[in-house]
Order: C-alpha cells, then sequence, then structure tokens
C-alpha cells in the first residue's frame, strides 16, 4: 500500500539518511515529498524549501534535530499526518505528546529499517 509520506530535513547529500530515505520510499513505490534545507531533486523527488500544505499524508518522517523542530511545531501539526517517525536523533518528547494530543501516532525508530524489514 502506498504511503504518502514527507521527508522533514531532506538532503542531496548521498551520505545522509534521508537522501536514502527517499531513494528507498521511492524503491518501494511511496509518494514521497521532501522539505529542506536546499533546493534540488532526489531520484524523481524534489526537495522544496517552502512549507507546502500536502493533503492526506500518511506519515512525515523526521531528519531534523528537536531544537530545529520547535519552529516547526505548527506546521507538522497542520499537516494531519496520521503519523510521524522520529528517526534516530530526532525524538522529542515536546513533539511526540503535542502530535498525540492531536491523533497523530507517534514512533521513535528507523525508517529505512522499517522499510527494509517491511514494517514501514
Amino acid at each position: 500500500m502506498n504511503k504518502t509520506t514527507l521527508v522533514l530535513g531532506a538532503s542531496l547529500k548521498p551520505e545522509r539518511y534521508s537522501h536514502l530515505a527517499i531513494q528507498l520510499l521511492r524503491s518501494f513505490n511511496h509518494k514521497v515529498y521532501a522539505l529542506g534545507t536546499r533546493r534540488g531533486t532526489v531520484s524523481d523527488v524534489e526537495i522544496v524549501e517552502e512549507h507546502l500544505n500536502y493533503n492526506l499524508l500518511d506519515t512525515i518522517t523526521l531528519y531534523i534535530n528537536p531544537k530545529v523542530q520547535e519552529d516547526l511545531y505548527s506546521y507538522i501539526i497542520s499537516l494531519h499526518p496520521r503519523r510521524i517517525i522520529f528517526n534516530p536523533g530526532t525524538e522529542n518528547e515536546e513533539l511526540k505528546n503535542l502530535a498525540e494530543a492531536h491523533g497523530i501516532e507517534c514512533v521513535e525508530a528507523c525508517t529505512l529499517v522499517l522499510l527494509k524489514t517491511n514494517q514501514y
């Protein structure tokens, strides 16, 4: 099943996990949007810098540290994803509590591992 995903903290650098996640998500045929600090393309996914309004998001997968997340709380909640994946190093109790209060499932896991073990 296709799970429309926003990669938050997308990078053009091939060694970054967000970059690898975009590639792996696409190889599993998930629809992917990407938000980063530099415009560009990974696989067939355009990385944008603007906080666009995406409809029907299943998942937001985080690749930004908790301090950077603070400025994005309202934006993240406004997208109404079904779940947020907190990848290693992005765990944030404050955002988790806020999201859960809005009915958003929160998972502390690695997107790459979830995909490779068919748990995504």
